[in-house]
Formats: structure tokens, C-alpha cells, sequence
């Protein structure tokens, strides 16, 4: 299998992940964000402890340990998923979640900008256009959802931050994710402990919303590792226009099971993007046939 095929399939089970998300969110109703987050970040530090102890990768986790280097991009990039992931958490659990899926319909055009900005990749004509065309529908959506831009622009512009330097960060996947999770377990333990005293943790009061808690790990994991070993293998303007998926299983799950309302700027956008992304596509496949594969190793 190519690298180039191999990272698509990879991209898109991560990006299907977190399409699905808000289903996963819209069942623990009644969690404070803060709390769904910590969890997220306790169990997802248990999962990643398992999966190093089972594919014996602690030299490797050591090593990114004493590279000052990864350290300081990976201490960013875990203060920027933590950003990301709390805005997300708080913007579903108030019903925002049509704003949620702006941010990440826009997340992709900053992606294509950043890789051309500091990557210095290059796009074709056709790439172009399709690029243009959907940020065209997304500026119609952005210009109608003025009250809830903060939400849209912090969750673009964080994750969009995270994902180029989990690119650049001379880490593999499964490491960087366990030494993210290990600088924000301290933090994530403190709030938790704290709610107890509070007694407002809900995670050993409710038999099933602990189990859905206690889950976080994998929910939270898994596409984080897809993303990451995705985005090493593919062209950083094609990650951001499959992240496209994400954002428009969000949509659908906002307007026909939660019942937001669909405006006609919304409409715009979603029409505007298809385009492009199948512009994007068809032009893929066409530049993909006139080049040699290049086997994994």
C-alpha cells in the first residue's frame, strides 16, 4: 500500500471518529465540560500506558522525554488540544453544535493555508478553485453565525495549530499522544479531586455515566492516533480537506437529531463545499494516475 493511500485511510477512520463525537458528548448530559475533559485526559493516560507497555515502546517514550526539542512542541501542542477539547465539550453540552461544525469546516482552509505558508507546499489550479469555493460557503456561514464565531475560530484555529506541529514534532504518534496526556494528567487529577470536594464528580456517583466516562480513554485516543500517524504521511493540504467529513457529520447530527435550526447560509456553505471537495477529488485521482507509487516500507 502507498504512503499516500495509507494515510487516507488512516485520516478518514480519525475524522470519522470525530464526526460521531457529539453522539458519544450528548450522552453525558448533566457532566460539567471541565470534568468530561479531565476524564478524557486520565483515561486516555491509562490507555496510552497500556498500549506502550503492549508494543514495548518505553525507549522510545524516554527518548522523547530527554529531547528538549519535542518537549517544548509537544508541552504547546498538548496546551492546544486541551483548549480545543474544552471549547468542543462546552459548545455541544450548550447546544452549540452547528457553531462546532463551522469550526471545523473552517479548520481545513487554515490548514491549507498554513501548508503552503510554512510547509511551502504548493496547490494545483484545479486544488485552487476547490479551495476558493469552500472558503467562499464557509465565509457565508461565518457572516450568520456572528454570536457564536469566538466558538468556530478558537476550535479552527487550535486544532489547526495542533496538527502542524504534531507534523513537525520529531516524535511518532503513539509517544507523542502519551507524553500530551502526561503533562496534562496533573493538572486534569488536581480539578478532578477538587470536584470531589465539591461533591460535584459525577464519575462514581452514576454506574452507567462512569462507565461512559471511563471510556473517554479509547473515544478520546484512538483518532488522536489516526490523525497523528495520518498527518505524517500525507500532504498537509490534503489532510485539511479530508478533515471535511468531521465537520459535516456534525452538521447533519445538529440539524436532524438535535433539532438546530438549518438557515439558508448553512445551506450555501454545505452545497459550496461539496463542490470543492469534489473538484478536489476528481483532480486528485487524475494527478494520482500519472504519478509512480512509493511502496511503505
Amino acid at each position: 500500500m502507498t504512503d499516500s493511500r495509507r494515510g487516507i485511510l488512516l485520516g478518514l477512520g480519525a475524522y470519522l471518529c470525530w464526526g460521531l463525537l457529539p453522539l458519544y458528548l450528548k450522552l453525558l448530559d448533566g457532566v460539567l465540560p471541565g470534568e468530561v475533559v479531565a476524564q478524557r485526559i486520565l483515561w486516555s493516560l491509562i490507555f496510552m500506558a497500556g498500549l506502550i507497555l503492549l508494543r514495548g515502546r518505553w525507549a522510545a517514550l524516554r527518548a522523547a522525554f530527554t529531547n528538549p526539542r519535542a518537549m517544548l512542541i509537544l508541552t504547546t501542542t498538548a496546551l492546544l488540544i486541551a483548549l480545543n477539547w474544552l471549547i468542543y465539550v462546552w459548545a455541544v453540552a450548550n447546544d452549540h453544535v452547528l457553531e462546532g461544525s463551522l469550526g471545523y469546516f473552517l479548520n481545513p482552509l487554515v490548514n491549507v493555508s498554513m501548508g503552503v505558508i510554512f510547509l511551502k507546499e504548493r496547490l494545483r489550479p484545479a486544488q485552487l478553485f476547490a479551495v476558493a469555493l469552500a472558503a467562499a460557503g464557509v465565509a457565508i456561514l461565518a457572516a450568520s453565525a456572528a454570536a457564536g464565531l469566538w466558538i468556530s475560530l478558537s476550535l479552527a484555529l487550535s486544532f489547526a495549530f495542533y496538527g502542524l506541529l504534531r507534523k513537525i514534532a520529531p516524535v511518532e504518534s503513539i509517544e507523542g499522544l502519551t507524553v500530551e496526556t502526561i503533562l496534562l494528567a496533573p493538572v486534569a487529577l488536581i480539578y478532578v479531586l477538587w470536584l470531589a470536594g465539591q461533591g460535584q464528580l459525577v464519575f462514581g456517583q452514576h454506574p452507567g455515566m462512569s462507565v461512559l466516562l471511563a471510556l473517554a480513554g479509547v473515544v478520546t485516543a484512538v483518532p488522536l492516533l489516526l490523525f497523528a500517524a495520518a498527518a505524517r504521511l500525507l500532504r498537509y493540504a490534503t489532510m485539511g480537506l479530508l478533515q471535511y467529513l468531521a465537520p459535516t457529520l456534525i452538521f447533519l447530527q445538529a440539524v436532524l437529531l438535535f433539532g438546530e435550526p438549518l438557515t439558508l447560509p448553512y445551506v450555501v456553505c454545505f452545497a459550496a463545499i461539496w463542490t470543492g471537495l469534489a473538484i478536489y477529488a476528481v483532480d486528485g485521482v487524475r494527478h494520482g494516475r500519472r504519478q509512480p507509487n512509493t511502496p511503505v516500507a
